[in-house]
């Protein structure tokens, strides 16, 4: 993908012969086609480009009409990028439906104005050298402008792009209009999964005049705190969706109980542990993966390291993983946010808190790194305050 610095050639690479270019679209069209996650398939699209034409970058670049923004991912775990839809020379390719291709971005007149506002601007900020560029719009199945892809710098001797490269780079951009509206699909679709089981986490939470806010700040806690752990990428973003349903069997719990100002009595309690077990069984037959794992966190998340929980009184690594993060992100969040029955605790109590409470209600190694991501902790809990 691009990078931020120029890579060091020391010898001119040569075109592909066709059977070569075959084999590369072959390879990437097999990797594509098993590919769901979008960002991924934006990646794999522009090494596929890079390697058909042999150009030194490439870039996917997707047009966003609700934002007028074109954004691509630039590298793996890098935030996307985004420009005005209009920007640069991507974006006249892309408002006025045309390929562009340019020998020498110094000396090309005709696009001058854009070259100035988009490659060389850049390149005064990275110290990169662009000379030859091809730019080529994308369309969807309904002939709708969807992106385009845009190639830096040809890597061979001559040093420049042709028109064969352009014919290549043009096949590559109709192969990615139809493999990326697939994509948009499938993550349209997940988007939309992802936003039903954050509102159904919220009504959990509005029963007992919570704020939807809660639940944003406990996926976030989560999420970061088993990336700290050491969970790869696809778990972190699992519990990151289902950490929300955490207390969504509280739908259940009589009003009385969720919003009584005291302390509950013995047998209100009882009641009121019974959110774990509701929420388990609302959830955990569902043969999605979001929603088994909810299921498994809303049963899990109120157990202790030291078997003192409930509702099963399980103890140590018995207690799933997802469960042992998911108590500490809650705990977190209600400790310092204020409450029908208490106000909000200062960020030194609860800090001592959980330093007495590691190996007692918390999982030694969840503190650990809850105390390494504090700061980052601290951040996401401002972004998503209480207004």
């Amino acid at each position: 993908m691009e990078l931020d610095q120029p890579q060091a050639h020391s010898t001119p690479k040569r075109d592909l012969e066709p059977e070569e270019m075959l084999r590369i679209i072959f390879e990437y069209a097999a990797k594509i086609a098993n590919e769901r996650t979008l960002e991924n398939v934006l990646m794999l699209m522009a090494d596929m480009g890079r390697a058909m034409i042999v150009s030194d970058r490439c870039t996917v670049w997707l047009l966003d009409k609700h934002k007028d923004e074109l954004w691509s991912k630039v590298a793996h775990g890098l935030d996307e990028i985004r420009i005005p839809s209009s920007a640069g020379l991507v974006g006249y390719s892309v408002m006025n439906d045309r390929a562009v291709f340019i020998d020498d971005a110094y000396t090309n007149e005709e696009y001058k104005s854009f070259l100035e506002h988009g490659a060389l601007r850049t390149d005064q900020q990275t110290g990169y050298r662009t000379q030859a560029l091809m730019v080529i719009p994308f369309k969807n199945s309904e002939g709708e402008i969807m992106g385009a892809y845009q190639a830096i710098n040809k890597l061979t001797a001559s040093g420049q792009f042709s028109a064969k490269d352009m014919e290549y780079l043009t096949l590559a951009a109709s192969y990615a209009g139809k493999s990326l509206e697939s994509a948009l699909l499938t993550n349209e679709i997940e988007e939309t999964q992802k936003e039903i089981i954050f509102r159904m986490g919220e009504i959990g939470e509005s029963r007992s005049k919570e704020t939807g806010n809660h639940v944003k700040r406990v996926a976030e806690y989560s999420y970061l705190i088993a990336l700290g752990l050491g969970l790869g990428q696809e778990e972190a973003d699992l519990l990151k969706m289902a950490s929300p349903m955490h207390d969504i069997g509280k739908v259940a719990i009589p009003d009385a109980v969720l919003n009584k100002p005291g302390k509950l009595t013995d047998e209100e309690f009882k009641l009121m542990q019974n959110h774990t077990v509701i929420g388990y069984n609302l959830l955990k037959n569902s043969s999605r993966r979001i929603l088994k794992t909810a299921a498994l966190v809303a049963y899990e998340h109120h157990e202790k390291w030291n078997g003192r929980g409930y509702p099963r009184g399980i103890s140590g690594e018995d207690i799933h993983i997802y469960g042992r993060i998911t108590a500490i992100a809650d705990v977190f969040d209600a400790l310092g946010s204020e409450r029908v029955y208490k106000k909000a605790w200062e960020l030194d109590r609860i800090l001592q808190l959980f330093q007495e409470e590691r190996g007692q209600h918390f999982d030694p190694a969840v503190v650990d790194v809850f105390f390494e991501q504090l700061p980052a902790l601290l951040r996401a809990r401002e972004e998503y305050a209480d207004v």
